[in-house]
């Protein structure tokens, strides 16, 4: 990548938009392809949204972060992870402002949605405690990316575990609409689906890695600093994916997707963290982001837990057609771009 360093800024800001343009097709196909892959497999959209779909758009961000700490910028690594969350977030209240027969948040009525939220705020929670804990680290690894990632594997559990077990079941109301299976998902081979997805998830992650070091140059052309590059720019970018497949998922009428898929997607994010702490070698890199980066782990927080209100209220319609959580995510992220834009 070294014949990027040698490109100007304006030509670096066009290459920055195609990476953009190409996340935002290959998500496209991302959506209709894991959507099959719900009704395929039985996981459900609430589950596949999470899993496969939250997963997969987010290589791109997830490679970004890897390659950053690599190369020793933690703040980048770190700041385009937790700002990834938070616009991730606001996504679903553009989606929201989409659907236009009820609230997002009211139609698209998960038990495994709710439970998905409850696992992010956790591990937020956990991320915004770890620079806190002693510097202390094991072959270069904090102990709180082990629990990071063990937290991850057994909330899955328990989120598979409220979908199928049922304990708690959301009100059907004349605007909900059911996960139900499409026939013509069901005839397509599983194998095929299957190839298709990893292909365009691979595509997803090489475009992320190309999108580091051009983030880097636009940073270093602009005099931006790492956490305005990477709430801003990177973060924005990165996830593209997001907003494209919620608006298809929406459009296709896989409301529980759209919304899995953003929460889902979060989650895996968190993961961001421990991944770019095993990649940062020198010590902790929770303790070597600075206070603005802390901010949007806060931040974030507040946000899910805004939308947790959301989705257990359930209000039909709102100011815009849009609910009270979506109104008050656009004011958070609003007030999160500002602040590290004049913090510059």
């Amino acid at each position: 990548m070294s014949w990027i360093a040698s490109l100007g800024l304006e030509a670096n800001l066009g290459l920055f938009a195609l990476i953009a343009v190409v996340i935002a097709v290959v998500g496209t196909r991302l959506t209709h392809i894991a959507d099959d892959l719900a009704d395929r497999t039985g996981l459900g959209e609430a589950i596949a949204g999470a899993v496969l779909l939250g997963a997969a758009t987010s290589l791109s961000g997830i490679v970004v972060s890897v390659t950053a700490a690599l190369k020793g910028e933690p703040e980048l690594a770190m700041s385009n992870a937790l700002g990834g969350i938070a616009v991730q977030t606001v996504f679903l209240a553009i989606a929201d402002g989409v659907y236009q027969r009820a609230n997002l948040e009211h139609a698209a009525a998960s038990t495994a949605n709710l439970a998905q939220s409850a696992l992010l705020i956790c591990l937020l929670s956990l991320l915004l405690v770890a620079p806190y804990t002693p510097d202390y680290t094991i072959a270069g690894i904090h102990p709180a990316t082990l629990v990071l990632f063990a937290g991850y594997g057994f909330g899955l559990r328990v989120v598979n575990d409220a979908q199928q077990l049922r304990m708690w079941a959301p009100r059907e109301t004349g605007e909900t609409r059911a996960d139900e299976p499409d026939d013509d998902a069901l005839a397509r081979s599983l194998v095929s689906l299957w190839l298709s997805f990893a292909a365009l998830a691979a595509l997803l992650g090489l475009s992320g890695f190309v999108l580091e070091t051009v983030a880097s140059r636009i940073g270093a052309q602009t005099g931006l600093g790492a956490t305005a590059v990477g709430v801003v720019l990177t973060a924005i970018c990165t996830s593209l994916p997001e907003l494209v497949t919620s608006i298809a998922a929406v459009r296709r009428g896989a409301l529980q997707l759209a919304v899995g898929g953003i929460i889902g997607g979060n989650a895996f994010d968190c993961l961001f963290a421990g991944a770019a702490d095993i990649a940062y070698r020198d010590g902790s890199i929770y303790h070597a982001i600075p206070q603005q980066t802390l901010l949007w782990m806060a931040l974030s927080i507040l946000m899910t837990g805004v939308l947790l209100l959301g989705l257990i209220r359930r209000e039909k319609r709102g100011l815009a057609n849009i609910g009270f959580e979506s109104a008050a995510l656009v004011v958070l992220y609003g007030f999160g771009i500002a602040t590290a834009v004049f913090a510059v």
